[in-house]
């Protein structure tokens, strides 16, 4: 790979984002005068081989036009890894939902559209986004209502294992005749067997980690008690929960999202059996598959929403990853009200009253704050 000084090449307009992995720089290019997105990759923490995973998966799979795609130019530097990308010039998500209102229910729908798109295009290649959150969905407009899914580097593969083998059968037979025929046939079997790759599974307190990562919570918790009746000595292995990649993780983090962008907070803080806005949701979800009534309790934080939504909301955020539905089932659901008449006229009159409180304001999830108005009010992240 090519060894480049950034200045020699790239006028550098301003910082767009930065995190773990590095940075990523508006810049310029000198000689064409393009704006593009330079993500740096810290050398000292990024292998070679996952830098190029991301690179790779940008430049070559995404071709659908709400994903971010690389354009073709990858470099090094003393110090980090870089490779350009198509430029988010109007922030992302989590720039502009206001806190407590959210976004306006056109613009949220047009936004779940192309969210849709995005990732039925990537799991219909057999990958997995798996890091879905406002700040990875990038704006192209200033409005918001066109974007495009990005940062790659949690992209895993679902593998389909294909196995063919031939068997063929010869068959002499001799007739009173002298004459003698013979048949030769051929079987070829294929079987498939699909599997995710495989991925240690972790827990996080956020609701956007799925219900089915709480095993892995339980192990470490396991851990530490051992750890405690042990004296804390450190020989034991640890317990590594391993899974196989999913698309339902994806469906998950759009439903939470959607919730989101619909309300400016999240349905809780976190996806666990142990916090008291996840567990009423769970609740009504089951009572809601057991029942033949429609007149089966609602969780208080989706009451502001019409039956139809509650209905997305139901196949998206499934607690059963084999019974949760898939990103393209939420665009049978588009077109129709979201949320009901009084708690749309409620922020709309909010989101006029705070017209100039848009930007960063938003916080990570810290811990449940209870519901109010019909609606969980934890943080969003």
């Amino acid at each position: 790979m090519t060894s480049l000084e950034t200045e020699d090449h790239f006028r550098v307009v301003k910082l767009l984002g930065e995190g773990s992995y590095g940075k990523v720089m508006l810049v310029v290019h000198k000689k064409t005068g393009s704006p593009m997105a330079l993500k740096f990759f810290q050398r000292s923490c990024t292998s070679l081989f996952s830098f190029l995973r991301e690179y790779n998966m940008s430049l070559t799979f995404c071709s659908h036009p709400s994903l971010t795609r690389a354009l073709g130019i990858a470099y090094l530097t003393p110090t980090h890894y870089v490779f350009a990308q198509q430029p988010g010039l109007h922030g992302d998500l989590y720039d502009i939902i206001v806190p407590e209102v959210g976004m306006e229910e056109g613009c949220v729908q047009k936004v779940v559209s192309q969210l849709c798109g995005a990732l039925s295009h990537l799991h219909g290649l057999g990958f997995v986004h798996r890091d879905l959150k406002p700040e990875n969905v990038f704006l192209c407009d200033a409005a918001g209502t066109w974007v495009k899914l990005g940062d790659f580097g949690m992209v895993r593969h679902t593998r389909t294992d294909t196995h063919t083998h031939t068997d063929t059968h010869t068959h002499t037979h001799t007739h009173t005749h002298t004459h003698t025929h013979t048949h030769t046939h051929t079987h070829t079997h294929t079987h498939a067997h699909r599997e995710g790759s495989r991925v240690q599974e972790v827990w996080y307190s956020s609701a956007y980690c799925t219900p089915e990562a709480e095993v892995a919570r339980r192990k470490e918790k396991e851990e530490e008690e051992e750890k405690g009746v042990g004296g804390g000595g450190g020989g034991g292995k640890e317990k590594q929960v391993w899974v196989s990649v999913d698309p339902g993780v994806d469906s998950w983090a759009l439903g939470i999202l959607t919730y989101a962008l619909l309300t400016g907070a999240l349905p809780w803080a976190e996806t666990a059996s142990d916090n008291p806005s996840y567990r009423r949701y769970r609740d009504w979800v089951s009572w809601s598959s057991c029942s033949s009534s429609s007149s089966s309790p609602v969780a208080p934080q989706f009451s502001c929403f019409t039956p139809p939504a509650r209905s997305l909301f139901r196949a998206l955020l499934d607690p059963r990853p084999r019974l949760r539905g898939r990103p393209g089932d939420a665009l049978a659901f588009l077109g129709g009200e979201w949320l009901r008449g009084e708690e749309r006229s409620r922020l709309e009159e909010e989101r006029r009253r705070r017209r100039s409180s848009t930007g960063r304001k938003i916080m990570y999830a810290g811990e449940d704050k209870g519901d109010r108005g019909g609606r969980g009010s934890a943080d969003l992240p």
